[in-house]
């Protein structure tokens, strides 16, 4: 059973009333995506607020918008981001992304989601996990739609997904007018296959930027070189 709660270098993250726990996933995400010139940043699909969390200590003005279709979530991200040092910056709400709306001169540098993927397995038990992981609730498409429609003309979308849905997500980007510019291959042991796809978005297509990064090297929790590097500013052992 998982932990109530875990413990960072800078914050804690309650997690005690929601479905999803914190993971590698968010992690990665929070830890890999490009902040560089963000004032403004979305969160979708916030759950603990773990994500809107590392994008606040990764930057310094940033203002954050947390964003999370189930109460429960909203509540306890609210809880984690008013107990943190950012607590001016972070803002919580309770909405439906293919609802969401906020006025021109508000729309966002960066958006960022570790969106649902389940299309076709069983369904998990409770409400709130099913929410969290499949994507009847938000689809592919609506996030991408939604995301073009509220990003600034130089904005950024970063997720991540598992291999086959993040191709498969990367060509219906490119079908709606986003383009991934940067792509990075998780692999959770060096002879593994591809587990998970850091991906970036923009409305300019260039050239993709892809690299690899290996997550341990020597075992379990022998962390590599690179993944230490990339959340050490965020994991205890780091």
């Amino acid at each position: 059973m998982a932990n109530s709660w875990f413990q960072f270098k800078q914050f804690k993250v309650e997690q005690g009333k929601t479905a999803m726990k914190v993971g590698t996933d968010g992690v990665l995400l929070g830890a890999w995506a490009n902040v560089s010139g963000a004032a403004s940043i979305l969160d979708v699909g916030t759950g603990t607020g773990l994500i809107a969390l590392m994008l606040a200590q990764r930057t310094v003005e940033s203002h954050i918008m947390a964003i999370d279709i189930d109460a429960n979530a909203v509540e306890q991200a609210t809880e984690n981001a008013t107990q943190s040092p950012w607590a001016n910056r972070i803002a919580v709400a309770t909405s439906d992304y293919n609802h969401f709306r906020v006025g021109e001169s508000q729309l966002f540098d960066l958006i960022v989601s570790n969106p649902p993927y389940f299309k076709q397995s069983l369904k998990p038990p409770t409400k709130s996990r099913s929410l969290a992981r499949h994507d009847h609730a938000l689809s592919h498409e609506n996030l991408i739609d939604n995301s073009v429609r509220l990003l600034k003309e130089h904005g950024r979308l970063c997720v991540i997904l598992p291999y086959v849905e993040g191709s498969v997500f990367v060509a219906l980007a490119a079908s709606r007018g986003l383009f991934c510019t940067r792509k990075t291959n998780v692999y959770a042991t060096p002879n593994a296959d591809i587990k998970r796809l850091l991906l970036e978005f923009s409305r300019v297509q260039v050239k993709m930027m892809e690299d690899n990064l290996v997550i341990e090297e020597g075992g379990r929790h022998a962390y590599s070189k690179e993944y230490l590097a990339l959340t050490r500013e965020f994991y205890l052992f780091g």
